[in-house]
């Protein structure tokens, strides 16, 4: 894999894309609080909720992808090996809302994201998100995070729609469906093999190393341990 081109452009980026998990969001909170919520509601939401037109698709493509096996049960090993399969996120996605609704979850953000973004938003910079949960659940997430709805500083959410986030032909048909030159685009996540697909596709990379998370750094990317770090190496807007 050859090494992240972004240390000769000299030019800040002009639009970011995000991953959540590992990156705007401690891998404790999705881990520790979003999937045992899902799955202690998934029971009753499939079987209360079958008719619904979205609840019903999606039993349906789990049949499909598991014939002769108890929806519920594919759906507990999916969770179990964190899986990234679209209809478990989707209704991990409508678990969620019930959620955020009741006001039983909030999003815990890290600290340094949200005034590094709302800077980068305010000097022009274009924000999106990419992440392997659904674009419903995303906006769930932002939507109710401890600092109140904050999806306005975005201009595009994505999900595995796009592909799957190791396979570089994804970040093309995000830069495609966004309008955007992939030289002019930072995309950050914890992961290497995600910021490997994304530098094929021609955008620069930096790998979000947090503490936290016990994230091991690579070699073939730049790596931040904050958004504060992101904007010093990157030429963005320091926040105040």
């Amino acid at each position: 894999m050859p090494p992240d081109p972004t240390p000769s452009r000299s030019t800040p980026p002009r639009a970011v894309l995000l991953d959540i998990e590992g990156t705007t969001i401690p891998v404790s909170f999705v881990h520790d609080v979003l999937f045992p919520y899902a799955r202690a509601a998934l029971p009753a939401l499939l079987r209360e909720h079958a008719d619904d037109p979205q609840v019903h698709a999606a039993i349906a493509e789990v049949a499909r992808l598991a014939p002769g096996v108890d929806p519920l049960a594919q759906l507990e090993a999916w969770m179990d090996r964190d899986e990234k399969i679209a209809p478990l996120k989707t209704l991990q996605g409508i678990a969620w809302a019930q959620g955020y609704r009741t006001g039983r979850l909030s999003a815990r953000m890290y600290p340094d994201v949200l005034p590094a973004l709302r800077a980068w938003s305010a000097a022009g910079i274009r924000l999106a998100v990419y992440s392997s949960g659904s674009v419903a659940a995303q906006k769930l997430i932002y939507g109710h995070t401890d600092e109140g709805d904050v999806t306005a500083l975005f201009d595009g959410f994505y999900d595995l729609a796009m592909g799957g986030k190791r396979e570089a032909a994804s970040y093309a048909h995000i830069m495609a469906r966004a309008g955007w030159v992939a030289a002019d685009v930072l995309f950050l996540s914890d992961v290497v093999a995600e910021l490997d697909a994304a530098a094929q596709a021609g955008l620069r990379t930096c790998q979000i190393a947090r503490p936290e998370d016990g994230t091991v750094a690579g070699t073939t990317h730049r790596v931040a341990a904050t958004f504060a770090e992101v904007s010093r190496m990157s030429g963005l807007p320091v926040a105040a």
